[in-house]
């Protein structure tokens, strides 16, 4: 997979996201001078927000950042070395209601599978992300405010051609009743399953083919979702703190009703919360993958897992370029229209 270095943490945007670029590798199967070109923001912006488990206060601002540099996080209020943390998969430590990055120096990123996701659904290659605490902004516990400020920066495309993990062969990773695989396809697609018991979720099934560009409309205004009884078990683990019925569905102790007043967004909203979260932390693969991702009852670890046996298996994946006129090409379809505004 692509494998971005460390480096010397110099102090400048420029010296950060050149130490960061990814190691060539593999077979490309496309002309590069035929493909889908990589894509950045093309102005930075930001948002300031609380942090759904710590309830801390967080400004985060979005950087445009040099082809090939990736997604990247940068510790602001960390001083000296340290500061900088690769939005990849070998990163992840904490998948506790969350997906948590976590760098050699012990400097953390928490909760950033919903930005992921808005990154991943809008195409964004490579961008460096200026954070002042240890978790990304809930917002409105969906990836819609993060699409948001994506479309107001705009979004150029670079010179480099794009590249994507196109999967080869069946990958399948299995937790007690939770299962999660990746298998060939030409495209992106996701099927979710999930069952929680609970009159209010009960059983939910869901598939959506990302590469037909139906991310914004079908999957990012997705809210995350918790019940009523576990927010005190969850706070006295340093978990949900900043949670509310703002940036969450709560259902409520008798797993019969959503307390939102403004009830749900999709009427099957937890499943489709599941398939972005997957989205995002299948995005911590470093690269979009080219596969279908089949997830039944997981959650961050299994996912995180699924991308661990991935890699482990050299036989599984190879990188390649992805062609104006391949079937993952319309995935950025609602990008164009961004870029060319």
């Amino acid at each position: 997979m692509p494998h971005r270095r460390p480096g010397d943490r110099g102090t400048s945007v420029n010296q950060i996201v050149a130490s960061l670029r990814p190691e060539p590798k593999s077979s490309i199967l496309a002309s590069e001078a035929n493909s889908i070109r990589q894509r950045t923001l093309k102005t930075s912006i930001g948002c300031t927000g609380l942090g759904l488990h710590s309830g801390a206060k967080v400004t985060m601002v979005l950087h445009p950042a040099e082809a090939g540099t990736g997604i990247v996080f940068r510790r602001v209020d960390i001083t000296g070395g340290g500061a900088i943390v690769p939005a990849l998969w070998s990163s992840v430590g904490d998948t506790r209601m969350n997906s948590s990055l976590r760098n050699e120096a012990g400097v953390v990123v928490g909760t950033v599978e919903h930005l992921m996701s808005a990154l991943a659904g809008m195409q964004i290659d490579n961008c460096l992300i200026e954070i002042n605490g240890p978790e990304v902004p809930v917002m409105d516990g969906s990836a819609a405010p993060f699409l948001f400020l994506i479309e107001c920066a705009g979004v150029v495309e670079q010179a480099a051609p794009r590249q994507a993990i196109k999967i080869l062969k069946r990958v399948v990773v299995k937790d007690g009743d939770r299962m999660a695989s990746l298998t060939p396809s030409s495209g992106f697609s996701v099927r979710f399953e999930i069952d929680f018991g609970a009159s209010a979720i009960s059983r939910q099934e869901f598939f959506v083919n990302l590469s037909r560009g139906t991310f914004k409309a079908e999957i990012s205004r997705a809210r995350t979702f918790g019940f009523e009884q576990e927010v005190a078990q969850l706070r006295a683990h340093g978990l949900a703190r900043g949670g509310s019925l703002d940036n969450a569905v709560v259902i409520d102790s008798t797993g019969t009703r959503v307390l939102n007043d403004d009830g749900l967004r999709y009427t099957d909203e937890f499943v489709r919360h599941k398939v972005l979260d997957a989205v995002g932390d299948l995005y911590l693969a470093g690269a979009p993958i080219l596969g279908h991702y089949h997830g039944v009852r997981a959650g961050h670890a299994v996912t995180n897992l699924l991308l661990r046996a991935l890699f482990a298996d050299q036989t599984a994946w190879e990188l390649t370029t992805i062609a104006p006129g391949s079937a993952a090409a319309p995935f950025a379809a609602p990008l164009l229209a961004v870029a060319n505004a």
